[in-house]
């Protein structure tokens, strides 16, 4: 296996996808200039990767697509639905190529020959785009760069209202500056004008602004002033490039000539020093020279901590391996820590609560870096909206929020297919037909939301829409249709919603492409389950539906709260918890053997995790109750004590136990004990059906 092939295939899948993003982006603002870079800039990155290592025929294909995107960039080729068309259809083709699949021949060569058809075909200047057009346009990004600034007021600059110290402001938060002060035009007391500007300023500017932003700070004061902007410093200096010395910045500056500078060196003294002190240059211009090649020598230090600092590619299995070892060390350190509890030794102790100290601060770092952006995920679905809604004949708009929501890597990985389901549903259950909208006094487009925010130790991934939503009374027919209800039943509506997360249900009319097998909805809440998450759903008739995944931010390592039951040990997902309490013999007696306990005036039903388990022996005289919540409602679990806290390393269960649901888990405790990770929505679930028998 080639390693540098298989670098530019990740590399190349993730260019495709920001490649889709920018082409969504830009077919709803067509003179967006910045999308158009972002698409010319995918396309160039996957042309050169791939002649670099070996693509040819990718390169080929690519480079196509790319002269026209000049010619875009360029204004001379206007951006519409059929040229948008024609690129997409081109990254599918580019997407088969890179999988290592032969691109379809026919496909390819009608996308080549529509491409050389845009490229013969007389280009015509967008009068929007040269409207706007400005020097950032013509590149690829806004380059960073140094300037110099000379903003020398009229001595009447007072007296039409301006402020000299707000533009100076303004100027400053562009980026990284310099401001020095020029004195030397300001005359004797006894000739001085209070109302007229004598000061003026030398500016050293380092910014992405370009020089077109730089004069629009003095736009209404550019007629009562010398205003001049020289660059002296690009984004990407040559590698050996020396910072130029001060006599060459005074030169540049119009503050020196040469000869004069000649005969300073002559003197073998400090050139700052001579050149003050036969007063050729005023100490202010010389602050100005200094401050330029400070702010010159600062901007490329930190552009080379910037290459220092770059990221990395590294395989996913190696990441894995670290995890896992670093779970071994967890659990290692536990029984340190206990040994040194045991044997009382207090130099043992120091070293024990160091190494405790430094295993979470790699714990949390290594979990750090499992972590990834939800977001990628998110833009991977406008495509899928775009080609669906129009497969259905809809207008459906897909707007995100959240996408900087971490989540684990593995998380992100799984939640891939349910989301795709519910999107899928949204557009073809919820979303109506542009006329139907339109009767219901709605836009004929209609919008999928999606959005990740923190919750404590969870995520909440949300996907709503502002369809028709759920019917309650159709969902019930449906359900006593299919025998999964009796008529007599009394179900709330939550109950009713719930629905159709059963196997085989499904509202649809007819059977589609895309839906009404009843297929989907119960294996997303199977996938959702199994990444110990929860599902909500929320209903408004007639105004749309919103689904919210409530999922844990990691799946390697939780805070647990180790219990006990029997002989036996437990871990409960501290994320889960709220509180604890006892339950003795006569809180059972009050309430006559039902499984309720009184919380502070609120009545709560309970869970006995001894019966659940079948655990032999007699229970302590003194239970302690966890309190957890489930679906959004607070429920007790009953166990025989609570012994606290315990960082947990996650192992999976081998085959034998697969079909449990009351465990998602187990753990290594420091003795080298096994206690099972409870499951809490599989427990309380099972709890159910054994009533219900």
């Amino acid at each position: 296996m080639n390693p540098h092939a298989e670098a530019f295939r990740d590399e190349a899948q993730e260019l495709l996808v920001e490649l889709e993003s920018a082409l969504l982006e830009l077919e709803q603002q067509p003179d967006d200039a910045e999308q158009i870079s972002r698409v010319f800039r995918s396309m160039h990155t996957i042309k050169g990767s791939g002649a670099m290592f070996g693509f040819d025929e990718i390169a080929d294909f690519t480079h196509h697509i790319e002269s026209v995107y000049d010619l875009v960039r360029a204004g001379k080729i206007t951006v519409n639905k059929g040229l948008i068309d024609i690129t997409l259809a081109a990254c599918d083709q580019i997407k088969q190529m890179i999988q290592g699949n032969a691109a379809d021949a026919a496909i390819k060569q009608s996308l080549m020959q529509g491409f050389r058809d845009l490229l013969t075909t007389e280009a015509i200047p967008t009068p929007a785009r040269q409207q706007h057009a400005g020097p950032s346009e013509q590149n690829d990004v806004a380059p960073m760069a140094s300037y110099r600034i000379r903003f020398k007021p009229d001595h009447d600059l007072f007296q039409n209202g301006a402020n000299p110290l707000l533009l100076l402001d303004e100027i400053r938060e562009l980026g990284a500056c310099a401001v020095i002060a020029q004195t030397g035009d300001i005359p004797e007391l006894a000739q001085l004008e209070p109302e007229s500007c004598y000061l003026y300023w030398d500016v050293i500017l380092s910014a992405t602004a370009g020089i077109d932003a730089i004069r629009d700070i003095f736009i209404f004061v550019e007629d009562n002033c010398e205003l001049n902007i020289d660059v002296i410093e690009q984004s990407e200096p040559l590698e050996n490039a020396e910072v130029k010395r001060i006599g060459e910045i005074l030169i540049e500056r119009g503050d020196l000539d040469t000869q004069t500078l000649k005969d300073a060196l002559d003197r073998q003294q400090r050139l700052g020093e001579v050149l003050v002190n036969t007063g050729v240059v005023q100490p202010g211009s010389l602050q100005a020279a200094l401050a330029e090649q400070r702010q010159i020598i600062k901007i490329r230090q930190q552009q080379q901590d910037a290459m220092a600092a770059s990221s990395i590619r590294v395989a996913a299995d190696k990441l894995d391996k670290l995890v896992d070892l670093v779970g071994e060390l967890v659990t290692t350190q536990a029984r340190l820590s206990q040994k040194a509890n045991d044997v009382d030794d207090t130099s043992l102790t120091t070293i024990a609560e160091e190494v405790e100290r430094l295993t979470s601060e790699l714990r949390d770092n290594t979990m750090s870096i499992r972590m990834l952006p939800i977001g990628t995920t998110f833009s991977k679905f406008k495509r899928m909206v775009r080609d669906m809604s129009a497969e259905l004949g809809k207008q459906v708009a897909l707007t995100t929020e959240g996408g900087e929501t971490e989540l684990d890597k593995t998380v992100i990985e799984r939640l891939n297919d349910p989301l795709v389901h519910i999107i899928r549903n949204s557009i073809d259950h919820g979303i109506e037909l542009p006329a139907v909208r339109e009767q219901a006094g709605k836009s004929a487009q209609g919008a999928v939301h999606l959005r990740a925010e923190h919750s404590g130790a969870y995520v909440l991934v949300s996907i709503a829409d502002d369809g028709a939503g759920l019917d309650p009374a159709a969902l019930r027919q449906k359900a006593m249709e299919k025998g999964l209800i009796s008529s007599e039943a009394d179900l709330t509506e939550n109950e009713l919603f719930n629905l159709i997360f059963t196997p085989g249900f499904s509202t649809a009319q007819t059977v589609t492409d895309i839906s009404g097998r009843g297929v989907g909805m119960d294996v997303v809440k199977r996938s959702v389950e199994a990444l110990r998450g929860s599902i909500d759903i929320a209903v408004k008739q007639g105004q749309g539906t919103t689904i919210t995944f409530k999922l844990p931010l990691t799946l390697a390592i939780i805070d647990g709260l180790l219990v006990s039951i029997g002989n036996g040990f437990f871990i409960l997902p501290l994320a889960s918890v709220e509180e604890c309490m006892e339950l003795n013999q006569k809180e059972l007696d009050n309430h006559h053997g039902r499984q309720i306990l009184n919380l502070r005036g609120e009545m709560l039903s309970y869970i006995s995790l001894r019966q659940l388990f079948a655990v032999n022996g007699s229970p302590p005289p003194i239970q302690q109750v966890v309190i957890v919540e489930i679906d959004g409602y607070r429920v007790g679990l009953v166990v025989d004590n609570v012994i606290g806290s315990h960082q947990t390393v996650i192992k999976s269960l081998g085959r034998v136990y697969r079909g449990a649901r009351e465990f998602s888990g187990a753990t290594i405790l420091a003795d080298g004990t096994v206690a099972l990770i409870l499951d809490i929505a599989g427990i309380n679930e099972t709890a159910e059906k054994q009533e219900g028998i």
